[in-house]
């Protein structure tokens, strides 16, 4: 584009002087981006100089016709017809509108003491010892035009916003921007151009001066080459890297179910080992969080589970269950590390709790020493869950493993407080893993009848010695130890079993599967019931029931049952209450109290932690696990509590993994007995996996699995293969973030050149 002085031009040029230190003629190289105006920028400058009553010309240089990509435009301004068709390659004025296109490139054939103009969020001290060469002004003009709404959301249009930057160096008037932005229709793009005007920041060179060969005034324009003479563009070597601002990176996002695991365990770690190297491989990563996982592969509630954004494809990973399988298969015995200095620890409890917290200091090279009052160690797992749901060589196995790291056992040790207290000087630390306090009780009329007991003293005693039932049996409650009754009783001799619980199915805290097979073996489950009365003359024989309404939600978020008037009897021989357990310490030493895990005297902190149920009240194995391994790491690091260290972060959400990526697998299902076989026995009913091959159907969430997806969808081909992953070329990766959206498993991102840690 070119424009001649207009016919009143010698009204312009008197009316507006050249500003101080402009000399013509005037060469001008704007760099920007495909999307944010740079073009239109140089028409800008040319206009506010016609307002001046010059001779311009301006024209672009847009290269590969793609947003994002380098874009160069020029401007030349004289007193007289420019004749000159070449590129502008020796600029006495340079504006940059992305600081991510800054380097030696750009600045090619930039004269000492010529004027740039950089769009950065940075003031120009920042760039100590880059451009002292060169009189050097900054403007976020990226933000005045976002906080103005010029472009959109995505592309901010920086060019009307710079201009006003650019007026203020060259010493124009406002006034003379006011009249270029009015005749160009451009009036609504004036106050960013004024803010921008009054921000700029700018350094004057600060170096010994060299007169500018080609521009300075009176100079030669160089020679017009032929059309088919022009052999030299700019830059000289196009390495396309230079057109982005951001780069893919390679970086790991927490999975979903790694979040959910209350015991801690990279679930996806250990997955992947199964499917890549086999289960002696996989339990080595289970182990570092996990001393029980034949345990947990059978009782684990599998939060992880619930979390798998597998479920919201074809189905969640069977996780707990390759768990198991890992357990089963794995004959791996850990290796305790040798500490010079060794803690001597007290574990009060050798529930699932003291077991963890033994296991991590014992692994670390501590002496452990658990005291249990039971006869053996194991708390619930053995005492109170029924061996067709966890065998006792299971228990055995995982416990056999801890034993052997060198944790002493004193069984049928049962700690008083004054022993509590005594151990507190005899040790370094005392974890204290105590579980629940006594059962709770139901207030009812009759609840003294012979046949009214509590669950968990009857799973004990069938566990220890057997136990014979006929007739019809209640279970009052909705949690596991429920389940585990009704089931029991089932294979006791029980000619029906009912489960009365006050709220709905749906709000059952039991494990869902287990509720599922109790169904399945016979277990009939009355909902909205609560008794209020036991009938029978020495013995039970009957419960009166309440018909339970849903009121509003409760703390737990679960409505709140309100017992009604209207009643009905449901006849039995024996009814076993399964409503939960206190949550005091009875433990606890006089004067003594529990804050944030640890126990205190007065203003005085005591080396005694708690874990577990006594502590947290989650009521899960699984919580109980994590519970004794993260305080067995607050005592190592002498602090209140621990932390696993995975944060805050945001997990991988099933809109962040590429279904279309993955074939529909529906999940293999474990196998069962059937219930025609249950009747009497307690041999184990879960069967488990028959093969690993689960495994396979892990997504990965946010962990790179080596796929070559990326590679493939490079467009460029500027990823290659490298021994521990791949390697994005960064001086020919354009930025165009293919890879990361392709990306089945969110294992990418895309992050700004100048973000700390991003090398390119």
């Amino acid at each position: 584009m070119e424009r001649k002085i207009p016919a009143d031009s010698s009204i312009a040029a008197a009316s507006i002087p050249l500003p101080a230190g402009l000399t013509l003629p005037l060469e001008v190289r704007v760099h920007g981006r495909g999307g944010q105006g740079g073009v239109t920028c140089a028409k800008l400058i040319a206009a506010l100089f016609t307002e001046m009553g010059l001779f311009v010309q301006t024209f672009g240089d847009y290269g590969s016709e793609r947003s994002g990509a380098p874009v160069q435009a020029y401007t030349r301004v004289d007193r007289v017809a420019i004749k000159n068709r070449n590129k502008v390659y020796r600029p006495d004025h340079l504006i940059v509108l992305d600081e991510g296109l800054m380097g030696a490139q750009v600045l090619e054939g930039v004269a000492p003491g010529s004027l740039l103009l950089l769009n950065t969020n940075a003031s120009p001290g920042s760039f100590a010892g880059r451009f002292e060469r060169y009189r050097f002004g900054t403007i976020d003009a990226t933000a005045i035009a976002r906080e103005q709404g010029i472009g959109s959301t995505a592309v901010v249009i920086i060019n009307t916003t710079i201009l006003g930057a650019y007026a203020r160096l060259l010493g124009l008037p406002l006034s003379v921007l006011e009249k270029a932005y009015t005749s160009l229709g451009l009036g609504g793009d004036l106050a960013a151009a004024k803010h921008a005007y009054e921000q700029v920041r700018v350094s004057e060179a600060v170096r010994e001066i060299e007169a500018p060969a080609v521009s300075a005034a009176g100079a030669p324009p160089p020679a017009v080459a032929a059309m088919l003479g022009h052999s030299r563009d700019f830059p000289a070597t196009l390495k396309t890297g230079s057109w982005s601002n951001q780069v893919p990176v390679y970086s790991e996002h927490p999975a979903p179910c790694n979040l959910a695991c209350p015991a801690g365990n990279d679930v996806v770690g250990f997955i992947q080992a199964l499917k890549n190297n086999g289960a002696e491989e996989a339990a080595a990563i289970l182990l570092r969080t996990q001393p029980l996982p034949s345990v947990c592969g059978r009782v684990c509630p599998a939060p992880c589970m619930q979390a798998c954004n597998r479920g919201a494809f074809d189905g969640a990973v069977n996780i707990r269950s390759l768990e198991r399988w890992i357990a089963d298969h794995s004959t791996l015995k850990p290796t305790p590390q040798i500490d010079e200095h060794p803690l001597h620890v007290a574990v009060i409890g050798g529930g699932p709790a003291g077991l963890s917290a033994a296991y991590q200091l014992a692994l670390r090279g501590h002496s452990v020493t658990i005291y249990e009052a039971s006869p053996a160690l194991g708390g619930v797992l053995r005492n109170g869950i029924p061996a067709f749901r966890l065998p006792q060589e299971a228990l055995s196995r995982d416990i056999d493993r801890i034993l052997k790291l060198g944790v002493e056992a004193r069984c049928g040790s049962r700690v008083s407080k004054a022993d509590l207290d005594r151990l507190a000087h005899d040790f370094d630390a005392v974890i204290a893993c105590v579980g629940f306090g006594s059962a709770l009780d139901l207030e009812a009329k009759g609840g003294g009848l012979d046949g009214v007991e509590q669950g968990l003293a009857f799973l004990d005693r069938v566990k220890r010695s057997g136990e014979k039932l006929k007739g019809n049996v209640v279970v009052v409650g909705g949690g596991n130890t429920a389940i585990d009754c009704a089931r029991t009783a089932l294979r006791c001799g029980a000619a029906s079993v009912k489960i009365v619980y006050r709220r709905s199915r749906a709000d059952m805290p039991a494990i869902a599967e287990e509720i599922e097979d109790a169904g399945h073996e016979g277990v009939e489950i009355v909902p909205y019931r609560q008794p209020v009365e036991f009938l029978g003359s020495g013995a039970v024989s009957g419960v009166v029931v309440a018909e339970v309404e849903a009121g509003p939600p409760d703390a737990s978020g679960r409505r709140r049952p309100v017992v009604t008037s209207r009643t009905s009897s449901l006849a039995c021989d024996k009814v076993l209450l399964a409503l939960g357990q206190k949550s005091e310490i009875e433990l606890m030493p006089d004067g003594w109290k529990m804050k944030d895990g640890r126990a205190w005297l007065g203003e005085r902190l005591l080396p005694v932690w708690f874990a577990g149920d006594c502590s947290t009240g989650d009521g899960t194995v699984t919580h109980a696990i994590g519970s004794g391994r993260l305080a067995a790491l607050a005592v190592l690091n002498g602090c209140d509590a621990a932390q696993d260290g995975a944060g805050a972060a945001d997990p991988v959400a099933p809109g962040q993994i590429r279904f279309s990526h993955f074939d529909v697998t529906p999940s293999h299902k474990d196998g069962q007995l059937p219930p025609a076989a249950l009747a009497g026995n307690f041999q184990e009913v879960n069967l488990g996996l028959k093969g690993p091959e689960e495994a396979q159907r892990c997504f990965s969430c946010g962990h790179c699995t080596h796929c070559d997806t990326c590679l493939i969808s490079c467009p460029d081909g500027v990823i290659v293969r490298i021994a521990d992953g791949y390697r994005v070329d960064g001086e020919y990766c354009k930025g165009c973030g293919m890879c990361v959206a392709e990306c089945p498993r969110n294992a990418m991102t895309m992050q700004d050149k100048n973000h700390k840690g991003v090398r390119v």
